[in-house]
């Protein structure tokens, strides 16, 4: 969340920042709200010290053999200003949480204002493919092939699903090796969180309270600070691994991936581009996550953004890198840097992998601190992630740029060394 200090002392300031994004707020009952806090803060305090200071008196008038019943009630109006006064912190400072979490955080200051129409396409990579027969779309492609089976998918668990059959199944569980052993490769450590988390996790992630409608929940208590929910991304789980934790600077950059199936509520369409596989409530995904310094921020996206290139480079798809525009950009989000890739038969890019910072805005909500070398103090890291890859979007642009004019899918070849040196999928 958002430092309350920063938007104490800059409310123009972090309002000019958050209305890039559309969000448009005013701070003047929260700034009201801390004031009053702070003016009981100082009372209560006062009135703490007048009672430590009489208690300490009195066995010395009891000693004197003076009254002190008068004292006595008087400790107990006292006492009853603490506890009202307590009360009354712990009211606004519900209310000052309350506000504070549910706010997004602020964009870096190089992001322009807008939604998608004001994201900036960065860098084309590869060439655009070129048939000399008529494209076929991925769905045509997978069902000819015995790639995917989408009827029994649907009739399994419904519409958003599907089944990965035979030499489908297999060019999948290729693409997550493949993500994997790069992975490795370049030092990250590999880890398989639980797929069920708590409310916890999705608060310290910035995706609760606001967008707790879009997971699936398991329980069904009307509180849902007391259920679990199935993970909607790694990124969920491992941004929390170290929440309420101070880690040794030492340790920083901490590099981490995981393996996922990925749980979302989709909304879905009936439009072409929305066909197959391109949106579904189940999908494979490879996550990287990094915790650095405030320091090393920066370099650590650049890494990020680099990995996830290089990943979409090697299996030689056709791709852009695009920066978002404030709008764009996540609820807990500073930055972000989509990869999208190219889909022949709908003739648009699609994202395969979302690369972004969220500065110390998740830090702050579970409270992941390291101990700064220097001051000895502790201090808010920052968390930063990027899909590497999600497989989704990735199979079906492999499957388009990929075919060929009988109908059947070359296998890249780095993916080849996976499929036991496979080089044609054709049924």
């Amino acid at each position: 969340m958002i430092d309350i200090k920063l938007i104490i002392e800059k409310p123009d300031f972090v309002k000019d920042a958050l209305s890039k994004k559309g969000c448009e707020v005013d701070f003047s009952e929260l700034i009201s709200w801390d004031s009053e806090k702070r003016s009981l803060l100082r009372e209560i305090e006062q009135l703490k010290a007048q009672r430590n200071k009489v208690s300490a008196e009195i066995p010395k008038l009891k000693k004197q053999g003076l009254p002190v019943e008068n004292i006595f009630q008087e400790m107990r109006e006292i006492g009853d200003k603490i506890t009202e006064g307590d009360a009354k912190i712990n009211e606004l400072s519900e209310k000052i949480f309350n506000f504070v979490a549910c706010l997004p955080n602020m964009p870096d200051s190089d992001l322009v204002a807008g939604e998608k129409e004001a994201n900036e396409v960065v860098k084309v990579y590869g060439k655009m493919p070129e048939f000399s027969f008529p494209v076929q779309n991925h769905v045509d492609l997978c069902v000819k092939n015995g790639l995917i089976d989408y009827e029994r998918g649907v009739k399994l668990a419904g519409n958003g699903f599907w089944a990965y059959r035979g030499d489908g199944a297999r060019l999948e569980w290729a693409l997550l090796n493949f993500f994997i052993s790069e992975h490795l490769s370049d030092g990250y450590e590999f880890i398989l969180p639980p797929h069920q988390l708590s409310y916890n996790c999705g608060f310290g992630a910035g995706q609760f309270p606001k967008f707790s409608d879009e997971v699936y929940w398991l329980d069904v208590d009307e509180d849902r600070k007391k259920n679990r929910f199935m993970l909607p991304t790694a990124e969920t789980a491992l941004v929390n691994l170290y929440a309420g934790e101070i880690v040794d600077q030492d340790k920083l950059p901490m590099k981490l991936f995981a393996y996922t199936p990925c749980y979302r509520k989709e909304a879905g369409s009936a439009r072409a581009e929305e066909r197959g596989m391109i949106r579904g409530h189940q999908f494979n995904k490879v996550e990287m996550v990094q915790y650095t310094t405030p320091e090393q921020s920066d370099k650590a996206f650049d890494e990020l953004v680099n990995k996830a290139c290089s990943l979409m480079d090697k299996l030689g798809l056709h791709f852009r890198l695009s920066k978002l525009a404030a709008g764009d950009c996540s609820a807990s989000m500073a930055r972000t840097y989509d990869v999208e890739v190219w889909i022949p038969s709908m003739g648009i890019f699609k994202e395969v992998s979302s690369v972004s910072n969220a500065r110390d805005y998740q830090a702050r909500r579970n409270n992941t601190r390291y101990r700064d070398k220097e001051t000895g103090k502790p201090a808010f890291l920052h968390t930063l992630n990027g899909s590497g890859l999600a497989t989704s979007r990735v199979f079906p642009a492999l499957i388009e740029q990929y075919q060929n004019a009988d109908g059947s899918i070359t296998v890249p070849e780095v993916l080849r060394p996976f499929m036991g040196g496979q080089e044609i999928i054709k049924l």
